[in-house]
């Protein structure tokens, strides 16, 4: 019997292994000073939604997306989340930077301002296809936030692995094997994310306005989930009906990119009858199933830094899996940043792990069972009683989170001996610490400091909005950084204009031309 993939990696030498390399994309509204998501623009201060690369808007123009570079220590990945901060704190005048996931008090629909982004194609091109979210989904569901985790290893790390493992590939195919290989894994065991990180098991009562739900009652402006994790990737939150036909299951490139390929070209009759233009405006991109790649919700995906004017799925095909994004992740609402280093640390184990373990292709049967035991825990991940299936048999939510960290222990004692430090069994033992003690885990953590303040979730996330605004604030920038930061604004509004003089095309063609592409 040959040796097992961890004990290949045991053979490697600390020289041989140079890390992980990260960023992190972290959304949040801004809100007003009452606790209401802000009408204002977003503010020409941060520079050009369309064309900064730190600072953009995801679905509303009130909800900022803040994106590192590409960084190969947690602690470098941080300092520059927290730079973007303080930047962006520094610029808000009256209003905070929402600190939950789950969203700030709502009027519905109406009051969640469709993110712009100018006149130039590509600009509109981006409006037209969050006005498809709209009429396909509502805008309530994408006012919520979270935190997307990008994780690689470098080509070096590769190269190495593929003679370990004694595979003939190309490079390029052998990663993207890998990463699917990874993602298999990912799709097995991402329910402990969902127990160990899950921070939204409450919501304001202006979320579910109108909508069935049940959802118990916390305080007169708050729902909360007795035992939710996450309401945020719960039935409330990230679902799609049209996308339960698609049955992607990550097994390998190709069936992911065919998959996706055939849901941006097949018509899917409801939004056929919405149309593609209302009153003589575009409303969505197209009638398909998905209007692009990226309207595909999952907890995971693998990625390729596209080209201009290039499609998700052409970058895959043509250049092969860069990197994997991880998009479970609630804002953790007692950080200023919305992430903690722990935590990070934690990620880069489990996902090491995923890939060093066995992963089998992942069939209907599993799938379907995987995707129980994921919404299982989102919604009732605190209640001790609940059970997993795993390997066909019924265990306990708290064993099944038992024998995962256990079989992490050796992995971060390797990690750490070729570091020379405790960086991953700190960040394993502070996991461990919320399974001993259920109170800890982040969901009745939140729960516990909103009954303590006697808040709801609208005025609990406004005080600690408030408090991580202080913190930064009271931080500042270096002079050197702040100019910096307003070159980029400065020199990301000019682009956009640039764009915007140089663009020519009528939009229709230009949309029509993307569609065929």
């Amino acid at each position: 019997m040959g040796e097992s993939r961890h004990q290949l990696f045991q053979q490697f030498t600390a020289s041989q292994w140079t890390g992980f390399r990260k960023g992190v994309e972290k959304e949040g509204l801004r809100v007003d000073r009452n606790g209401f998501i802000a009408q204002t623009p977003h503010p020409s201060s941060l520079g050009s939604a369309l064309t900064h690369p730190r600072i953009t808007t995801d679905y509303s123009e009130a909800l900022l997306e803040l994106i590192t570079p590409v960084f190969d220590t947690t602690r470098g990945m941080l300092d520059s989340l927290r730079d973007i901060h303080r930047f962006v704190q520094h610029n808000l005048g009256d209003e905070v930077f929402w600190a939950t996931s789950m969203p700030c008090e709502l009027e519905g629909d109406e009051s969640i301002p469709i993110a712009e982004y100018g006149t130039a194609n590509i600009g509109r091109l981006k409006h037209v296809y969050r006005q498809g979210l709209a009429v396909r989904y509502g805008r309530m569901m994408q006012s919520i936030a979270g935190a997307h985790y990008n994780l690689s290893l470098p080509d070096s790390f590769w190269n190495l692995w593929q003679q370990a493992v004694g595979d003939q590939q190309s490079l390029q195919d052998f990663k993207s094997d890998q990463y699917f290989w990874l993602i298999r894994n990912f799709r097995r065991r991402s329910w402990l994310l969902m127990l160990l990180f899950g921070a939204s098991p409450a919501l304001d009562a202006s979320f579910v306005a109108g909508v069935r739900h049940d959802l118990s009652r916390f305080s007169e402006d708050t729902w909360y989930g007795r035992h939710a994790t996450s309401l945020r990737m719960g039935d409330l939150g990230y679902h799609n009906n049209a996308q339960a036909s698609l049955n992607i299951c990550f097994n390998e490139l190709k069936t992911y990119t065919d998959t996706l390929f055939r849901a941006i070209h097949t018509p899917w009759p409801p939004y056929e009858e919405i149309g593609i233009q209302r009153d003589g405006q575009f409303i969505q991109i197209n009638t398909s199933v998905l209007q692009i790649e990226n309207e595909y919700y999952s907890a995971v995906r693998p990625k390729r830094t596209t080209e201009p004017q290039e499609k998700p799925i052409q970058a895959l095909e043509s250049r092969g899996v860069e990197y994997i994004e991880v998009r479970c992740l609630d804002l953790d609402p007692f950080s200023p940043v919305g992430v903690n280093e722990s935590q990070i640390d934690f990620l880069d184990l489990f996902l090491m792990d995923c890939l060093l373990s066995d992963s089998p292709r992942i069939d209907d049967e599993e799938c379907d069972r995987l995707d129980d035991n994921y919404q299982d825990v989102v919604s009732r991940g605190r209640d001790p009683k609940l059970t997993l299936c795993r390997a066909g048999e019924s265990v306990t939510v708290d064993d099944a989170a038992a024998a995962l960290l256990d079989r992490l222990e050796p992995l971060a004692e390797q990690l750490d001996g070729w570091n020379g430090d405790n960086t991953y069994r700190s960040a394993l033992a502070d996991q461990r610490a919320k399974l001993a003690d259920p109170l800890q885990v982040p969901s009745a953590r939140v729960l516990d400091a909103m009954e303590r303040a006697g808040m709801g979730h609208r005025e609990w996330g406004l005080e600690m909005s408030r408090r991580h605004q202080q913190t930064l604030r009271d931080e500042g920038l270096p002079d050197e950084l702040m100019a910096a930061f307003e070159k980029m604004s400065e020199e990301s509004l000019a682009e956009q204009a640039a764009m915007e003089q140089s663009d020519d095309q009528p939009f229709d063609e230009f949309l029509e031309q993307y569609r065929r592409s």
